[in-house]
């Protein structure tokens, strides 16, 4: 994190990635100063609701971050910077999208939470699109012309208001990573009553164990004797707004519906009270790590690993084989999770899986057969790319044999 009063005396000068978030109210100028050398600027957390023309002087600026802020519309100027492929403003009260407002080099945008009802035509004319966030807003119909985006790998459509489900994406020769839920032509499962409803006061929430998008993950001890519960659970109790992959609600639904399986974090008891959602699961054994990394702003859609981290051809197909596993059991009931990836995948030392993280997942049952075959072809590039991924940290002894060709060329 920078400060005003660094950039105002020049202190920052050359620098490559500026953070500023102090309540600022008018765009700083003395920024452009420093075009020369700035390719990451974060203006996250303000009280911004319009970008200079001069912003436009940025010829080297990469990303920029603006979430959290007061913006009505993604400024015009961002369409002018040549160089600019990744654009975030989360969380704004953002209406209208102009069809100048793209930069060309467009690879990541971000427009979480916003009030959008329409994009520009232009969306469809950025070929180098890899990534587009825009659950919960307002839009309706998705534009024609997104059915040239051949590198679209990952898409959040989840909490908006659109009627039909946009037929195109299935024919998106990349697209790995869908969620759609929570929209008016999504139907609601009956699978809520798979496990019992309980109280808030059946347990009592101890130390945080992790936490995402959606919610925070605690451990607990299970205290109503009604129930023949472990003593020592876990709850992860909802957000209760919107987020970056949709509704919490949708997110417990899915949970419910994937039903049990001996690789995915088993769910044993819901509470949905006024304010307050949350699952009871239980607990995964300690020795149980995270097998990968989320993407990074240079992977963009690929996950990453720890230095150094290796694991062996055999680790590697019994991993990839209870993940084939998993993914038949999820689309049997037909449930895509959306976020197919090694980070949402918690491994132990024998090579055993967990499978988590439904923030993304859609219950797609009530699509048609074709446009359900879809869906599961869509997850199953995410499944050739999880394995692609997992074969990037295969030990060097291991890269010749016969198994690893087999796995660099699987196809689900």
């Amino acid at each position: 994190m920078h400060t005003l009063e660094q950039l105002k005396s020049g202190q920052l000068k050359g620098i490559k990635r500026l953070k500023l978030s102090e309540g600022l109210t008018e765009f700083p100028l003395e920024i452009i100063e420093l075009a020369d050398s700035l390719e990451i600027l974060d203006l996250s957390g303000n009280q911004l609701s319009e970008l200079p023309e001069e912003l436009s002087q940025l010829i080297n600026l990469r990303i920029i971050f603006a979430s959290n802020n007061l913006f009505t519309h993604l400024p015009d100027v961002l369409g002018s910077l040549p160089k600019l492929e990744m654009v975030g403003f989360k969380t704004n009260q953002i209406k209208t999208v102009s069809e100048q407002s793209l930069p060309t080099q467009l690879r990541w945008l971000i427009l979480t939470d916003n009030a959008i009802e329409i994009l520009p035509h232009s969306l469809g004319e950025r070929p180098r699109l890899q990534k587009l966030a825009l659950a919960g807003n307002k839009i309706r119909v998705l534009p024609e012309s997104m059915e040239n985006l051949s590198n679209l790998e990952l898409v959040r459509l989840s909490a908006n208001q659109l009627t039909e489900f946009p037929e195109f994406l299935i024919k998106l020769p990349k697209l790995a990573w869908l969620a759609f839920a929570g929209n008016p032509f999504c139907k609601h499962p009956s699978s809520l009553d798979n496990v019992p409803a309980v109280s808030s006061q059946c347990y009592s929430l101890n130390q945080v164990l992790g936490q995402g998008a959606s919610g925070v993950i605690s451990h607990a001890n299970w205290l109503n004797g009604d129930f023949d519960f472990p003593q020592e659970v876990a709850v992860k109790v909802f957000k209760g707004e919107v987020t970056s992959d949709g509704y919490p609600h949708d997110e417990l639904e899915a949970c419910l519906q994937a039903g049990h399986h001996s690789n995915l974090v088993k769910s044993i008891a819901q509470v949905d009270e006024e304010n307050y959602l949350a699952l009871v699961m239980e607990l995964i054994p300690s020795n149980y790590y995270n097998l990968g990394l989320p993407p990074t702003l240079e992977s963009c859609t690929r996950d990453t690993f720890n230095e150094g981290f290796e694991l062996s051809i055999a680790q590697i197909n019994s991993i990839t084989e209870q993940m084939i596993d998993v993914f038949e059991h999820l689309h049997a009931n037909k449930v895509c999770h959306g976020d197919l990836y090694a980070h949402n995948t918690l491994v132990n030392e024998q090579g055993q899986m967990i499978f988590g993280d439904f923030g993304a997942a859609t219950i797609y049952g009530y699509l048609t057969e074709e446009q359900q075959q879809g869906i599961r072809q869509i997850e199953a590039r995410a499944l050739k790319y999880f394995i692609g991924d997992l074969l990037t940290v295969c030990a060097k002894q291991d890269q010749d044999c016969e198994l690893y060709t087999k796995l660099a060329n699987f196809e689900a």
